[in-house]
């Protein structure tokens, strides 16, 4: 019989992780068990493991981002079958669950979490996907956010409107540009200079360098004249300022923004700011919209890629920490990843 390990949190602040036995859960209704082949680290994991700014229950484990194969079904689950390559949303940060946690060799996760994974696509490859997808879904399309179209495989004729996406080469902004296209949308983005490509590729259409002076100004031109669905903010503080100040000044806009990080307070009267948690739309209709209805296709069919890279740090359990601390120096357009 198998069993599992953990990379544990035993208090507050602990700092290495410590590597020990953990139960080997049994997966509910809705739910799968996946033998965990690949984990990916958010910036969160760092921010959780020094300053636990969230109300986490000690012992625990951090991780958010899994891609591996079923090892067990739920009742009722007809969708996975044991052995199916699965990449999904662990969310034990907000379910308080261990089970649901990713740095651990076998995790829990809910069906409307997760989408096969496709042969011509790695375990690494796939697992930069379930934060950031996550998120900039939650803030595209749920109800009380931008509630723009889902977005469809094959792609949805053009709507006509153009979004903002600012930080197309972070995780979430990688997924925006490619969900908002899939969409209908056309994108304008920002990035540095050497991500302009990168963001070219995942389909925006015209690309800002947010390092410079005029941005906010350049912005506002190249949107004149256009249908603005409104804008995401993948970046947070100070950046959600200048989110702001674009919507504020486009004639005739959807003047809504919703931002990854808390923090911003002051927007003008008429402009709506909104943080997003990428695990909510567990709770509604997008979790089956995006992971069952659209990613599974669109991974099969090339039109969505997995973004941004891979940057294999390490393999195994042990090399957790030393992922986790090389994610808190920051990355650029690639995702740091440990393969189990």
């Amino acid at each position: 019989m198998p069993t599992n390990t953990a990379a544990w949190l035993l208090e507050p602040k602990a700092h290495p992780f410590v590597i020990k036995e953990a139960p080997l859960w049994k997966p509910l209704a809705n739910e799968i068990l996946l033998k965990n082949r690949a984990v990916a680290i958010n910036p969160v994991d760092p921010s959780l493991q020094k300053h636990p700014w969230w109300p986490l229950t000690y012992p625990t484990m951090l991780g958010q981002d899994i891609a591996g194969e079923v090892a067990a079904v739920g009742p009722g689950v007809t969708r996975f079958k044991v052995g199916d390559r699965v990449v999904g949303h662990a969310d034990g940060m907000t379910s308080g669950r261990n089970e649901n946690n990713a740095f651990q060799a076998y995790t829990v996760i809910a069906t409307n979490l997760a989408s096969h994974i496709p042969e011509h696509i790695s375990y690494e490859g796939a697992v930069v996907l379930p934060l950031g997808l996550s998120t900039a879904a939650c803030g595209l399309f749920q109800e009380d956010f931008l509630n723009l179209r889902y977005p469809t495989e094959p792609h949805t004729p053009g709507t006509g409107e153009t979004l903002l996406v600012w930080g197309g080469a972070s995780s979430v902004g990688s997924n925006a540009i490619q969900l908002a296209v899939a969409a209908g949308y056309e994108v304008i983005t920002t990035a540095s200079p050497k991500n302009f490509a990168y963001a070219q590729r995942l389909g925006a259409a015209a690309v800002f360098d947010y390092n410079s002076a005029t941005i906010v100004d350049e912005i506002v031109a190249a949107l004149e004249g256009k249908t603005f669905a409104g804008a995401i903010d993948c970046i947070g503080p100070p950046a959600t300022q200048l989110t702001v100040d674009v919507v504020a000044r486009v004639r005739g806009a959807v003047k809504f923004v919703s931002t990854v990080k808390p923090g911003y307070k002051g927007a003008p009267e008429g402009v709506a700011v909104k943080m997003v948690l990428g695990t909510t739309l567990k709770e509604n209709e997008v979790g089956k919209a995006v992971y069952e209805d659209f990613l599974p296709r669109a991974l099969e069919a090339r039109t969505f890629v997995p973004a941004p890279e891979p940057l294999v740090a390490g393999r195994g359990l042990e090399s957790i920490q030393a992922a986790v601390d090389l994610c808190g120096k920051g990355v650029s357009a690639s995702k740091i990843v440990v393969s189990l």
